[in-house]
């Protein structure tokens, strides 16, 4: 499995309750490295903008409001099969279905309000990360 880079981003319910650390020490305890990481505040503009792929979903609107809704951690991280070790860690999207132990089944409030979000795939990951981060931000 190669080396691999992902974005992760600890989201306004995280950030409010103080969990970037704890959930930090999930990722570097799966293996995982931070290369890069600053906290933001999100316009609302800038979250559609970030999530546009989600654009016609009825969930729209309403993530773009949570995640301009308070401070995010927007991090790379790197490590072997990154983006498959990224998502498993987080656990399910929706908490109810999270494996015990994932970031969401101890951390996440709801659906919606879940904590942290990760790329998906390779392309994903590349075009995220870009996103929030000029090449020189990343040091490996």
């Amino acid at each position: 499995m190669a080396t691999e880079r992902t974005l992760s981003i600890i989201k306004p319910d995280a950030t409010r309750r103080n969990l970037t650390g704890k959930i930090n020490a999930k990722f570097e305890d799966a293996g995982l490295r931070i290369v890069a990481q600053k906290r933001v505040q999100l316009t609302k503009a800038q979250a559609g903008e970030f999530y546009r792929v989600h654009a016609e979903r009825p969930f729209y609107d309403e993530l773009c409001e949570f995640m301009s809704s308070g401070p995010v951690v927007v991090q790379v991280l790197e490590g072997e099969g990154a983006i498959a070790k990224n998502r498993e860690v987080m656990g399910a999207t929706n908490p109810a279905d999270a494996d015990p132990g994932t970031i969401r089944a101890e951390f996440a409030d709801s659906v919606g309000e879940n904590s942290v979000h990760g790329s998906d795939a390779p392309e994903t990951a590349s075009d995220e990360i870009s996103y929030f981060f000029a090449g020189r931000d990343i040091v490996g």
